[in-house]
This record gives C-alpha cells, structure tokens and sequence, in this order.
C-alpha cells in the first residue's frame, strides 16, 4: 500500500465562514459540501477498504508513520486549532499530542484469532473483520483529540474512515486530513465539511456500515435513527454532567485546584468535567470559597495570549445557553460566590463562575451546562448525596473526593455512570475503555474494545479429523 498524495473531491464555490470565538469575527472559511457528494465520497472510501483491510502489518506502519506526521505538523496545526476552537494554545499543543499518542498506540494493537474448545472434536475458530466505511461526526470542543479516537482505531482495524467535524471548528480536521493523507493510501481518510444536513445524510448513507458520533442525545438518537435504516453500526458518545462527592474527611484546600481545573478545563467544554459538587452541609461555605478563589485568579482571554488559562466559549449558541442557565439558577435564589455574567469586550467569554445556594432542580444542576459555570450544592447524608449524584439522566463519568480511599472507592462503586475517579476525574489511559450508561451513550470507545468495536467476528468451524 503505497502512501499517496491527498485527494481532495471536487467541491462547488459555495463556502462558509470560520469564526474567532475569542473576538466574534470572521479569519477563515471551508467548503460548504453538499449532501448530494457524499455518494462519491463514500464509494471511493468503499473502494479504498479493499486494499487497506488486506495487509495488517502495512497498516500498522502507516499508521506509525501518521502519528510522526502529526507531531510534526504540531506548530500548525495547534495554533489554528485555539484560533477556531478557542483554547488555550498549550491546550491545543497537548489535544495534538494526544492525536499522534492515540495513532501509535493503536497502531500496535492487533485482533487476534481465538480458538474455542467446547468439548466437541471441531476446531472453531474466532477471526475478525473490519466492517467497511466509518462515518465519523466529530463536535467543536475536542475536534482532534476526538477525531482520532474515532479514526485510530477503526483504521487499525482495517475500516476506512469519511470525517465530519462540526462547521464551528472544521479548518484544523481539514489540516490534519491533509497532514495524514501524505503518508496514507488514497481514500483510507477523508474528511467532508459543512452544514446539516451533510451529517445526517452521511450517517444514513446506506454505504456507511459503521457511525461514530459524540455530541448531544437529541443528535444522538436522530443519528441512531438516520444508521438505522442500512442496519448500521452506532457507537455514541452523548455527553455528561458529572458530580463529585467530597467526603467528610476531605481535605478541601489539598484538593481545590485538582477539581478547579476538572470543572473548567476548556472552559468546562469537556464531556467528563465536573459540573456539580455535592459537599458536606458544614464544608460547603469552605468548597465554594476555595473554588472561587482558583476562579478568581484564572486568566481569562484569547487562547493565543499565553497567559491565558480560561479562553473563551466556541460559539454563540454556546455562550447563550450558559448564560440562560446562569441567569435562571440566580433567579431561583442561587448566589454567585464569583464571577455570574459575561465581561465587557468583545468575543464569547463567561467568567468563571461559582454558585451556592442552588435549587436542585435548577437546570445548572440537572442539565449539563457544558461551560464556566459550577454549582456547589450541600448534603445531610452520603446517602442523599450519592441519591443526587445518579439522579440525572445522564451516566458518563463521576468521582470521590476524601482521605479514607477504602471508604471513597467503596461510595464510587455506588455512581451509576462508566467511570469513576477517586481523589482526580477526567484522566483517561489509552487502554482503558470508555463508555456511559443511561443517557449517556451507546457502545464503547479506547483500547481494544475500541479495535473490536470497529470489527465483526467471523467463526470458521472445521473437524479435527477429515
């Protein structure tokens, strides 16, 4: 399989601007594909799976040579990826080295055959297949990181892949497609960029045999019913809004900043972030305070400032949503301990922001805010706390904070969700998989379970004598 030279499908005129979340305006624009092209796009992707599938050890090399692209393609494509996303440019550097991270580790996974014994005197044997084209969709907040963990291991398993990131971040995914193809076989990677209903044709395209989606469960369930029709594979990946238990014995100063940063980190753009806190009734006012005073010193400004350490929200949209739940839960009677609004300036900042006093049902606490915002919120007993804690519709992730690490694991085997931390959350190993439950999503991605979820069993059965 000799690496080609990217191939980029011929596209009509028509464009669409990429906004600067950190100032509103527009610094660059990408192809607005029309859903009557992904019949080409996904029948040369067909095409390509013939070859791609046939030679795992070709594969595994040029997917070793994809992550070596990547890292050095990292001084351009972090910078554009904070210009349009709008984090912080270490933040960028990191989501970058996670991709390649992610094509190497994947790259050294094979799926092995399995040999049954059942007593009977045939041999049968598991062997696994690639299932064909993927369609991945891709959301605004991790458009790299994201991307490759749908890429990665449906390439090492011998699928080929047709990306679609979301229009507010689509020129980084366009550069790293680019960056990509030049050391991988024409067609095994391609990406479409522009508005719905490009995703939804795609993920209905009766070519696609596998779709691979994160985002929200309103878009989740369309896509699951757009795949439904050609019996398709789905993984999704629908979001979260993960609670910490803090204990009695917790040592709140000790463990402030760790859970600062695991409610605000990409300016709480991140599926697994903390986005409640449930304390002791007698530790609240002390929780609040401290996480107040990480919010107060956090940097806020655009993403290429590198002394920012919040940047801005990516989209309009995005602002307005935190700002009507913000809004409402003061409303309610909460009080922000700091921060409540949006600064003076341009672009879509929201400062960091505290809250105390929360009603329950608050939609700051029972939906996910996805943003700068982080309800604290007290508890009598541990039994209502981890009552609280499981009462969403949601179950990705969630942790324990506390001193009595036997006692802290023994109330996160309580949390109904796919992860649980003790004393940290959101830090995730390659090889580990990842999943929710409830309304969280469907299938499971990372480490070989994400391999298998790209693969079908094939079971050859044959007598041990003739």
């Amino acid at each position: 399989m000799a690496a080609r030279r990217p191939h980029t499908p011929a596209v009509p005129g028509k464009r669409f601007a990429v906004l600067d979340p950190a100032t509103g305006e527009p610094f660059g624009e990408a192809p607005d594909q029309q859903p009557d092209e992904l019949d080409a796009v996904v029948g040369r992707a067909r095409d390509a799976w013939h070859g791609w599938r046939a030679d795992p050890a070709a594969r595994a090399g040029a997917l070793l040579a994809a992550a070596g692209a990547v890292e050095a393609a990292g001084a351009d494509l972090a910078p554009l990826l904070t210009r349009e996303q709008g984090k912080p440019l270490a933040e960028s550097y990191a989501e970058v080295a996670r991709t390649a991270a992610r094509l190497r580790w994947f790259a050294g996974l094979g799926a092995e055959p399995l040999t049954i014994a059942d007593g009977r005197p045939v041999r049968s044997e598991i062997r696994w297949r690639p299932l064909g084209p993927v369609a991945a969709i891709v959301p605004w907040n991790f458009p790299l990181q994201l991307a490759s963990a749908k890429f990665a291991p449906a390439l090492a398993a011998g699928n080929t892949v047709i990306l679609k990131p979301s229009p507010h971040t689509p020129l980084a995914t366009r550069l790293l497609v680019s960056v990509l193809s030049a050391v991988l076989p024409k067609d095994v990677l391609t990406v479409v960029t522009g508005h719905e209903p490009l995703g939804a044709r795609l993920a209905a395209h009766p070519g696609i045999r596998h779709v691979t989606f994160t985002g929200s469960a309103a878009t989740g369930r369309a896509v699951a019913r757009g795949a439904a029709a050609s019996l398709a594979r789905v993984t999704l990946e629908l979001g979260g809004n993960d609670a910490a238990i803090l204990l009695e014995d917790v040592d709140v100063e000790r463990i402030a900043d760790r859970l600062f940063w695991a409610a605000f980190r990409n300016c709480g753009q991140v599926c697994m972030a903390v986005k409640r806190v449930y304390a002791p009734a007698r530790l609240c006012s002390d929780v609040a305070e401290a996480l107040a005073q990480r919010a107060r010193a956090a940097v806020v400004g655009p993403g290429l400032d590198p002394a920012t350490r919040l940047g801005p929200l990516n989209n309009a949209a995005q602002l307005a949503r935190v700002e009507r739940c913000t809004a409402r839960a003061l409303a309610d009677g909460a009080r922000a301990v700091t921060g409540g609004g949006r600064p003076a300036g341009p672009g879509w900042f929201h400062s960091p922001t505290i809250l105390a006093d929360v009603p329950p049902g608050s939609p700051v606490v029972a939906q996910e805010q996805f943003g700068p915002v982080l309800p604290v919120l007290p508890y009598g007993s541990l039994d209502e706390a981890v009552e609280a804690a499981n009462g969403t519709g949601f179950g990705l992730g969630g942790s324990v904070w506390g001193t009595d690490l036997d006692r802290a694991e023994e109330v996160a085997g309580r949390l109904e969700c796919g992860t649980a931390w003790i004393n940290h959350h959101a830090e995730l190993s390659l090889a580990q998989p990842f999943a929710g439950v409830k309304e969280s999503g469907v299938g499971v991605a990372g480490g070989p379970w994400g391999l298998h979820g790209n693969l079908a069993p094939f079971v050859l059965h044959r007598p041990e004598e003739g």
